[in-house]
């Protein structure tokens, strides 16, 4: 594809003018989605606005004035029509690792009251580490086994008699791989399992349809690819079937069936709201409804459908042109489409890490993951084809010049 191929599909592209909605520094190609989504145009205007009059003149007035005690619901919901989830089942609250915390003991509970002998928690070796670390805490607090599967394809033959829980990331972090969510949670409930699904890497990214998939209950991030802002709250959701059969293991007052009762006793609030735990951080919210909705601005244009079809087109062409000129590197993510997510991973056992030091500064933005991964995020709201060409033109300059032996670029930073 030359240049001017890529130009003319952005010519023809109907989601180029959502790009508008984000603060995009000039002559910058951001291919840092997956980790943190560009500023929406939005969210400094609403921001302030929380700071400076709803907090500032409002102030306790507000959370019944302004709506700040529905937050969690009102962006949820907003979040549900990503997901596949109906009105009312997924909530805001904490953070992935936390809500993860939450459904998964949650999960234990349900699945060994109805056999103790189910002790085991099925994932895989590469699933996100902080879900991994959770797991583990929990098998050991409740005598419990983390099974690890080494391969994607490995993960069916995990499940047995014991399994109680099935655990797994939808799109991976380190390969951009995604997982057949309807088959894998089939055949989870065929071994007698609950399904538990991370949708940090595909809420706002690829489709989800958590319902038409059986899902049991789910997890997911605010600050990638729902353009929340650094340390955006996550969001939980748990399949109505499930989401009244036991308390979540975090029961703090927001989650009271009546939290300005301030009675010593807890009572679960009705349905999703009981996985909330404690007081909504408003800021942060104020600032993922402004991501959620610039998400949500695809709609009109196709939605999720129409987002999915770009996102493959720019993962596919940046995929393609790094694989004829940087024969260095090697392809990490699949190049089946179906089994991409919405991020293309590149390997090199070397000099990955300052391979992405001298491409960003160059102002093309991806990042490295240990031990030897060049991750690159594309995120069809905002980027173009011109820019998934012009990146790829970029790694490979900076292959042939061999800029990345700069001593600065091999400095390791504390965030790779």
């Amino acid at each position: 594809m030359t240049r001017d191929d890529a130009a003319a599909l952005d010519a023809a592209d109907p989601l180029a003018p959502l790009r508008q909605r984000f603060r995009i520094p000039p002559g910058l190609i951001y291919l840092d989605g997956n980790s943190l989504g560009v500023l929406p145009a939005d969210a400094p205007a609403r921001v302030a606005e929380v700071v400076e009059r709803e907090w500032g003149q409002g102030l306790i007035r507000s959370w019944n004035e302004a709506g700040w005690i529905a937050l969690p619901q009102r962006v949820g919901d907003k979040i549900a029509r990503l997901v596949g989830a109906g009105p009312g089942e997924l909530v805001v609250a904490d953070s992935t690792s936390v809500n993860l915390y939450k459904v998964l003991a949650a999960a234990l509970d349900i699945a060994r009251a109805g056999d103790p002998a189910r002790t085991v928690i099925v994932s895989e070796r590469h699933n996100f580490p902080t879900d991994l670390y959770i797991a583990e805490s929990l098998a050991r607090e409740r005598g419990c086994e983390l099974r690890l599967a080494d391969t994607p394809e490995a993960i069916a033959a995990q499940l047995d008699s014991r399994t109680a829980v099935l655990m797994l990331t939808h799109v991976n972090y380190r390969s951009g791989r995604m997982h057949d969510m309807a088959a894998l949670s089939q055949a989870a409930h065929a071994a007698g399992a609950l399904a538990i699904w991370d949708l940090a890497h595909s809420a706002g990214a690829v489709p989800v349809d958590l319902h038409g998939a059986g899902a049991d209950m789910a997890v997911g991030c605010g600050y990638k690819y729902l353009n929340g802002g650094p340390g955006a709250p996550a969001f939980v959701w748990v399949h109505p079937r499930h989401v009244e059969r036991f308390w979540q293991p975090l029961a703090g007052w927001i989650g009271h069936a009546a939290p300005f009762e301030f009675t010593p006793g807890y009572r679960p609030a009705p349905g999703i709201a009981r996985y909330l735990c404690g007081t909504p951080p408003v800021l942060s919210m104020a600032a993922l409804e402004c991501g959620v909705d610039t998400v949500l601005a695809a709609e009109p244009l196709g939605g999720m459908r129409a987002l999915r079809a770009k996102s493959l087109a720019l993962t596919r062409l940046f995929a393609d042109e790094v694989g004829s000129s940087c024969p260095g590197l090697a392809l990490a993510s699949p190049r089946e489409d179906a089994l991409r997510g919405s991020q293309v991973c590149l390997r090199h056992p070397e000099i990955g890490y300052p391979v992405i030091q001298a491409l960003i500064a160059r102002g093309v933005i991806g990042d490295f993951r240990a031990p030897d991964i060049l991750r690159f995020g594309f995120t069809p709201l905002y980027l173009s084809h011109v820019e998934a060409w012009d990146a790829a033109r970029h790694v490979a300059e900076v292959l042939r010049t061999g800029e990345w032996r700069r001593p600065e670029f091999n400095r390791r930073n504390a965030v790779t």
